[in-house]
């Protein structure tokens, strides 16, 4: 049963993030207030306000989102892929239902056409009143679609039918738990491959290489199996607990993860130069310099082709 406090301190009560329980520790965040709380009818969600991180969201125990963090995640999910790709026309996000993401696409003025695929409408309804920061000003953008669907189906379907082809596919998945498990799949990835324009990207949320090398591993060793070129970058987001966060990256154009700084920097103000607070394009540039121990994680056991 949902319930929304009427404002009242919740307390000492404690929200513990349960994704890494199977290595025998939780981070836990004091609740200031819990400002909503339900079952969705495919995962557990709830929103609470901490002192520090202001508004977060955890879905399933696994944090989705605090506000005082999230731009470095939603501008690498978005800016990485297409910078790199530099003329993205066609975009799909599957998952993503807060628009975090969606916002950052929207702020590139080659995309024509964003289409965000989400299986839980409760997450675009919630999204809608507790995060209108980032949904109003993509439901007001003509160039976006929402869909709700499942992200399987929907790539199937699109792969089979041939009517769609994208640029840039960002998957915002949770974990590979629950509803997020066959997004991480070699049918799904191939599914994606076949829904690409040619010489188009593919990124993934990869969790935390530190405690998650088998997640890691197991996507980029999908992606070397279907493309050209698999491999991930990085980005430092304070909590995502473990260091530094993977995204996965998969192309059959090799080029791209070797975007020159100077070719950055132009599209860059092609793009109008919007504002950002964790991108850049020397940032952009450094985060597939993979730290040692990522690397030889990578290339032992993901091996190329």
């Amino acid at each position: 049963m949902a319930h929304e406090p009427a404002g009242k301190p919740d307390a000492k009560r404690w929200i513990a993030e349960t994704l890494f329980d199977n290595l025998g520790f939780r981070m836990s965040y004091e609740v200031d207030k819990v400002l909503r709380e339900t079952e969705t009818g495919h995962q557990h969600l709830v929103l609470f306000q901490h002192r520090f991180f202001g508004k977060m969201l955890m879905l399933d125990g696994a944090t989705q989102i605090a506000k005082r963090d999230e731009f470095i995640y939603q501008e690498m999910m978005a800016h990485v892929p297409l910078f790199a790709h530099g003329n993205a026309r066609e975009v799909l996000i599957v998952g993503g239902g807060d628009c975090g993401i969606a916002e950052e696409v929207l702020k590139h003025r080659s995309v024509k056409r964003l289409t965000q695929v989400e299986i839980d409408p409760a997450v675009v309804a919630f999204a809608k009143r507790h995060f209108p920061e980032f949904t109003r000003p993509v439901f007001a953008d003509r160039r976006f679609e929402s869909v709700i669907d499942d992200g399987m189906k929907y790539m199937a379907h699109c792969a089979a039918k041939a009517e769609r082809r994208f640029d840039v596919i960002i998957v915002d998945s949770t974990d590979p738990q629950g509803p997020g498990k066959v997004l991480f799949s070699q049918k799904f990835y191939a599914a994606c491959k076949r829904c690409l324009n040619k010489g188009g990207v593919l990124v993934t949320q990869n969790g935390v290489p530190f405690f998650q090398p088998r997640e890691l591993v197991a996507s980029v060793t999908k992606f070397r199996r279907l493309f050209a070129d698999g491999s991930c970058y990085i980005a430092a987001i304070p909590t995502y607990v473990g260091g530094h966060m993977a995204a996965g990256f998969a192309s059959d154009n090799r080029r791209l993860r070797q975007t020159p700084v100077a070719t950055l920097h132009a599209r860059y103000r092609k793009a109008g130069s919007f504002a950002t607070k964790y991108w850049t394009p020397e940032v952009h540039s450094a985060a597939f310099a993979l730290p040692r121990f990522i690397a030889e994680i990578i290339a032992k056991q993901a091996p190329g082709r």
